[in-house]
């Protein structure tokens, strides 16, 4: 039943992405807003009490309607699998977002490309070339495929029901939402206060993140070229700099790098007409516009073999 749930899920989501999406993530960020004003002293403890108050109630609420659907008619359950799958994947983003990127960039609108990407990344992409605005949108692309389709779909798996993709979105979002600033940056103390107020949550996606994000860059290895993505992970995953996601996101981009073989990283465009000197990841040749359709394949393929390994799960279980 959980197969069928995720492969009814991700065809309606190429099929059409669900429009409310956005608006029910703002709600939620709207809502934790509200507790981080009202609990926010600057303190771990309170971190921890504010983290619990914003993912619990979603996570509960969620739980006890599936369970209700469930105990009704397991066709009910299927339905709010289906319907939370819906709302909490976002494949078909990543791939439109990197489609319109290969176009523009394919009939020479480089300005069109910058647009495309300004809006999926945020922020401002104006002066970068088109190689950069390839390389910057296959690292966007990898890390939008991991949090929005593998970690909801590992998650998904491993707790009953619905409970674990909602308790992963969640995380992802809050943490994102309280993640502080770059140590050593000249901050006011309301948002260093922030910094350690939201170190719990940031805990927490440290840890629903260890298993799923090990498992996603073995599948980038498994489809792509194994020997480079396992080499790019091994020496040059730990020199991601924190202020970009660390050690997580320095598994997925160099073993996305490695299996493609190109490279990742460098320095960037940062606000303010500053150069952001992050280190260069991966093996080959630097990252051109006809990479991008490889890095889709790449998360494709990946996509593929969990669902391949899911349905022989699923088999196992039915054979007594």
């Amino acid at each position: 039943m959980n197969l069928l749930a995720i492969v009814a899920a991700l065809a309606l989501e190429q099929w059409r992405a669900f429009e409310w999406r956005g608006a029910v993530e703002r709600a939620f960020l709207s809502y934790v807003r509200g507790i981080e004003q009202r609990l926010n002293g600057g303190t771990f403890g309170q971190g921890s009490l504010a983290t619990a108050l914003a993912i619990g109630p979603p996570v509960v609420i969620t739980g006890l309607a599936w369970w209700i659907a469930n105990h009704i008619h397991p066709a009910l359950g299927l339905l709010v699998n289906v319907g939370v799958l819906y709302l909490l994947m976002g494949f078909r983003h990543f791939s439109h977002s990197v489609s319109a990127i290969v176009a523009a960039l394919k009939g020479g609108d480089i300005a069109a490309a910058r647009r495309a990407l300004a809006e999926w990344r945020g922020g401002v992409a104006a002066d970068i070339a088109s190689q950069d605005v390839a390389r910057l949108a296959i690292e966007r692309g990898l890390a939008d495929a991991y949090r929005q389709v593998f970690g909801v779909l590992f998650w998904f798996m491993v707790l009953p029901g619905p409970v674990g993709a909602v308790l992963y979105r969640a995380a992802v979002l809050l943490a994102d939402e309280w993640k502080g600033v770059v140590p050593g940056a000249d901050v006011s103390a309301p948002v260093r206060s922030l910094s350690v107020f939201g170190e719990p949550a940031r805990q927490l996606l440290r840890w629903v993140d260890w298993i799923p994000v090990r498992l996603t860059a073995l599948s980038f290895a498994v489809v792509g070229d194994f020997e480079d993505a396992v080499y790019c992970w091994r020496t040059q995953a730990s020199a991601w700099p924190v202020a970009h996601g660390g050690f997580t996101y320095g598994i997925l981009l160099a073993t996305g790098a490695g299996a493609l073989g190109v490279q990742l990283g460098g320095p960037v465009h940062a606000a303010g007409g500053d150069i952001d000197p992050r280190p260069e990841i991966g093996v080959g040749d630097p990252v051109e516009a006809d990479v991008l359709p490889s890095a889709v394949g790449l998360v494709w393929r990946a996509l593929i073999l969990w669902l391949l390994l899911i349905f022989l799960l699923s088999l196992a279980n039915w054979v007594p």
